[in-house]
């Protein structure tokens, strides 16, 4: 079927289109209907029905005779282990865990708050909450302890389930410390912690309150699964707020279990046993959805990463991988690719691998820029798919969806709206502008099953957050446009949209040319205050390693890029060159951060950040140039 003929066919009917792909999921009971717009413009769907995702994800793989099939591969180049676990293990160590869930009082409705790395134990816990109805909230494991309590505060979990440690390429994470301050400082204590205790380092337990992974479960009977309702909530992520405050998005069971199923042939143009492979973390939505959620509910092989692109042990690893286990379909940030281009600019260390499983490569998280996708093109040699969503969405808005057939790859795009998404770029006062005109992008409600329907304990925040600047649109917080034949394109957080004397320019369009220069890595542009101009672009370049020529020369080439690609209007005149770019742990680059150094203002240091030392670097190179408050 073509994209065209599918999207029109959701367009037409979007209920009865939606009951359709419900039927791919086992209900022990059928919802009745799709949509549930009672309380618009809060909508549901499936709420009537009853289902577990656990059941979808494991146990009906098992009942279907493919228990033998390797569900999860743990790779983890940090320790130097690999360890396959099929669908049946699987199958009895989730009940297992479960069981001993439920034998300490976890009931539906409670929620355990997960704070684990990359490792199999950290899915299975998932997996185990869905099981008997229990909420989950995993809390990217590393995180500061301050950070850690205000999700206890807000999630108010009965349990906390953790490991000793995490494992970085040059240093042990200590995560049961951390996990102990969270819990001195939140006011709401759990009433137990089952912790797994990692062979690089043993944790000291709290007598009374922490239990040992293992031992916690022994004699336990397995625990069977319990039926939800359609709009349970199978989980709260927490995504950082404007406030400071972390947002708590929920997600509904039975629509997160379609629309993620649908999402893993028509998209990711896989099918049931062949091995995906997305190169995230479970801290964050990627994670959830394409590492845990939706390769098992369709019958894939995931693979669980412990390591890093570049330096366990060199920018040849995720070749390694894909030739180890024979992946199929690969997902990872674009920070990822930039860093490997970085460290292998002419892609020497592709050569060495087998990589003739793999059909495709995804990108998402960051704008894939077109130098990037043109020079993965070039080694890998498969196509290259950039899209687009969020971790309030949980699966893409727009895509190129492969699965269906593969559109014409148009460079700096997302491609086209996925089924479900009625998407539409707007001016400041609500009205769409003309094909080509940036503005802000939303989406008609209401959005599709497997997106937020609200934020946890917190209708008003979602209402005013998402809702309450476009009436009767989502609000996206990108800005961008979309071109004659429906491809967005996704330009900048609207906050990233600069006002340069009167003319409103994209940072992204500036930083699509800087990284089109030979010597540029990775880079970024933020507007800093101007007095005369309200705002001014500067950039900032990371060089690709070997590279020994004299910067002031590669910045006035920059500046001369821009000036011939954009125009004279941009007012691009400054840049500088730094060693690297503080960015969160989802390799988002923490621009709004940049921007207040930049102006000299006050701020506080984002609890995602990767590496805070990083800050007084920015700090410095802006000072050279005139900014950073002085």
């Amino acid at each position: 079927m073509s994209y065209t003929s599918v999207y029109s066919a959701w367009a037409a009917d979007p209920e009865g289109w939606w009951m359709e792909q419900s039927r791919a999921i086992d209900w022990v009971t059928p919802p009745s209907r799709a949509l549930f717009a009672d309380k618009a413009p809060i909508y549901e769907w499936f709420s009537d029905g009853l289902v577990n995702t656990c059941w979808n994800a494991v146990d009906r793989h098992v009942a279907a005779g493919r228990g033998a099939q390797v569900a999860i591969i743990h790779d983890s180049p940090v320790t130097g282990t690999i360890h396959r676990i099929t669908y049946a293990e699987l199958q009895d160590r989730v009940a297992r865990l479960a069981g001993a869930l439920a034998a300490r009082g976890i009931t539906k409705g409670d929620r355990v708050i997960i704070y684990m790395p990359m490792i199999p134990e950290a899915l299975e816990a998932m997996l185990a909450c869905a099981r008997i109805g229990a909420i989950h909230s995993v809390v990217f494991g590393g995180f500061a302890a301050a950070e850690l309590a205000t999700r206890i505060e807000d999630a108010r979990p009965k349990a906390i389930i953790a490991a000793s440690c995490g494992i970085e390429p040059n240093r042990v994470v200590h995560y049961k410390p951390l996990l102990d301050g969270a819990i001195d400082l939140a006011a709401h204590k759990p009433d137990f912690c089952v912790i797994f205790q990692r062979e690089q380092e043993v944790a000291r337990l709290v007598d009374g309150r922490d239990l040992d992974w293992h031992g916690f479960q022994y004699g336990v009977p397995p625990a069977d699964c319990v039926p939800v309702e359609g709009n349970h909530p199978a989980y709260i992520l927490y995504t950082s707020g404007t406030t400071g405050q972390p947002k708590g998005v929920v997600r509904h069971t039975g629509g997160h279990l379609v629309a993620l199923h649908w999402s893993m042939k028509n998209i990711f143009g896989v099918d049931p046993g062949e091995v995906f492979w997305a190169a995230s973390d479970v801290g964050w939505v990627v994670g959830h959805s394409y590492i845990c959620y939706a390769p098992l509910i369709h019958g894939n092989t995931t693979i669980v990463f412990e390591g890093k692109p570049v330096g366990t042990p060199d920018a040849g690893t995720f070749w390694r991988v894909i030739q180890d286990h024979r992946v199929a379909s690969f997902f990872t940030a674009p920070t990822a690719f930039r860093a490997i281009k970085r460290d292998d600019p002419e892609g020497k260390l592709v050569g060495d691998y087998d990589l003739s499983s793999l059909r495709a490569l995804y990108l998402a998280g960051e704008r894939a820029d077109p130098d990037t996708i043109l020079w993965a093109q070039d080694k890998l040699k498969v196509p290259v798919i950039d899209h687009w969503w969020q971790t309030e969405t949980g699966w893409p808005i727009a895509a190129n969806p492969a699965g269906l057939e593969l559109l014409p790859v148009k460079l700096g795009s997302p491609s086209v709206a996925m089924p479900g998404y009625d998407v539409q770029v707007l001016d400041e006062g609500g009205h769409p502008v003309p094909r080509g005109t940036l503005g802000a992008i939303a989406v008609k409600l209401p959005l599709p099953p497997g997106t937020l329907p609200t934020l946890w304990n917190a209708e008003g925040r979602f209402r005013a957050a998402y809702l309450s600047h476009f009436p009767g649109y989502y609000e996206t917080g990108d800005a961008g446009y979309m071109d004659e034949d429906g491809y967005l394109y996704i330009m900048a957080r609207t906050d990233d949209v600069i006002n340069v004397a009167g003319h409103r320019l994209s940072t992204g369009a500036m930083e699509e040319v800087l990284a089109g220069h030979p010597d540029v890595a990775e880079c970024a542009v933020i507007g800093v205050a101007d007095t005369l101009k309200g705002q001014s672009p500067v950039g900032f370049l990371c060089l690709n390693k070997g590279c020994n020529r004299p910067y002031p020369e590669i910045v006035a080439e920059t500046v001369k890029l821009v000036r011939e690609k954009i125009g004279p209007v941009a007012d691009f005149k400054k840049a500088v060159v730094v060693e690297r770019l503080p960015k969160t742990r989802s390799g988002k680059i923490l621009r709004a951060t940049m921007v207040k150094i930049a102006d000299g203002e006050t701020f506080k240091v984002p609890a995602t950040i990767d590496d805070p030392a990083i800050l007084d670097e920015i700090r410095a190179a802006l000072r050279g140039i005139g900014y950073a408050g002085g």
